[in-house]
This record gives structure tokens, C-alpha cells and sequence, in this order.
């Protein structure tokens, strides 16, 4: 079995991020792991939803693809949540049963702190990294402009469509490059918008939807 895995806060997932996982899956990976963070080392969560409440819009949101499965180990681990630690608790986990190497789908904003991850070498060496395009968060036009463009970090696509990558003088490490449609949406994005009475009930699945509002999380008000 091939196997990817794909970690986030998911606060709440989007459209975005299974956009993202769907083209993953057609680089021939029979399954694809959603892993909700409980504590993300170096992304700060904001709002005030339960693990369990991020847990269910997922749960909600992949209903339906078999090939979609969640992953609760860091939420049941607790503390901070670092790859390394996800990594080897699958590696047990399916032991005897993995293809190839793990495929550890990340956003570009991410990989330009790849660097800083809790070792880093381990995590390549045991991983196919794959990257996908993200808009140009340099751009303050962009929805995803709350994440700061860091490091390594080259936005999104070019004028013509190319993916720009990332400046391979400071991520070192070999990547395959996720051909995805960009869909630019954020969930910091969608927090405001729900907090602002903004138009949002497109930008997430309609389970995820039903469930947000049903369960007045972020502010919402319908």
C-alpha cells in the first residue's frame, strides 16, 4: 500500500486542502491521511474550538471517499505536535505493509520553515516530500496574506500558470511538486469571514457547513 499523509490544524478544513488531498491521491497513492495537529510548533491556533469539534468538521468533510481516512494520533498524543513522532507511529503502525516511502503532502507556506522542523533530515529521509502550490502570500491581495512569506518560500504560481517552487539553494531536500488547482481560501480567512457575516458557505464542504453553523463555532450567527 502506498501511503500519504497530509498534517494541518484544519481550523476549519476547506475546499483547499481537499482539492489538494484528491490530487495527491493521482500520484498513485492508494490512501490519504488527514493528521490534525493538537499543538502545531510553529503556527499559533487561534479561535477557540475543540479538538473534537476540528476532529468532527474532518470527519464530516471526508465522509464518502474511502480512500480519505483520518489519523487522530496527535490529537491523542497531546502536547506539541512534531512530524517526526507521526512518523514513526505509522511506520509501526503499518509495518510490513507500506509501498515506497510515507508521501508528507505540505503547502508551501510550510515548507519555507521545513528547515526549522524537529529533525528534519529524519523526517526527509523516511518521506517523499511533496509540496503544493499555494496564491502568492506575498501578495496582500491574498486571502492566504496571513501567512508571511518566509525563507524559502516562492509564491504560488506564475503569470502564465507555472508553479514557482521553492529556492532550492535553501530547501535542500528532493520535492515533487503537486500540480493542484489553487483555490484561494484560507481557514483564517474563513474564521473571519464567519465572524464578520460574510458570505462563506461555499468555501467549505456542506457537511462542514451544517456543522459550523449548527454548532455557532467561529462566531457564526446564521
Amino acid at each position: 500500500m502506498r501511503l500519504a499523509v497530509y498534517g494541518g490544524s484544519f481550523n476549519p478544513i476547506h475546499c483547499g486542502h481537499l482539492s489538494v488531498a484528491d490530487e495527491a491521491l493521482s500520484l498513485g497513492y492508494d490512501k490519504l491521511l488527514f493528521v490534525p495537529t493538537f499543538i502545531s510548533p510553529h503556527k499559533h491556533l487561534t479561535a477557540s474550538v475543540s479538538p473534537s469539534s476540528r476532529l468532527a468538521m474532518l470527519e464530516a468533510a471526508i465522509s464518502g471517499n474511502p480512500k480519505f481516512e483520518i489519523e487522530p494520533c496527535e490529537l491523542q498524543r497531546g502536547g506539541v505536535s512534531y512530524t517526526i513522532d507521526t512518523i514513526h507511529f505509522l511506520l509501526n503502525k503499518y509495518r510490513g505493509r507500506l509501498d515506497g516511502k510515507i508521501g508528507l503532502v505540505m503547502g508551501q507556506e510550510i515548507a519555507s520553515e521545513f528547515h526549522k522542523w524537529k529533525e528534519v533530515e529524519q523526517v526527509a529521509g523516511f518521506c517523499d516530500l511533496i509540496i503544493a502550490s499555494r496564491q502568492n502570500v506575498g501578495d496582500k491581495r491574498a486571502a492566504t496574506s496571513v501567512n508571511k512569506p518566509r525563507g524559502n518560500y516562492v509564491g504560488g504560481v506564475d503569470a502564465s500558470g507555472q508553479f514557482m517552487g521553492v529556492d532550492k539553494s535553501r530547501f535542500v531536500w528532493p520535492y515533487t511538486e503537486l500540480k493542484n488547482v489553487i483555490v484561494p481560501i484560507s481557514s483564517t480567512e474563513i474564521r473571519s469571514r464567519i465572524a464578520q457575516g460574510k458570505s462563506w458557505r461555499y468555501l467549505v464542504p456542506q457537511a462542514v457547513y451544517e456543522y459550523i453553523v449548527t454548532n455557532k463555532l467561529y462566531g457564526c450567527k446564521q
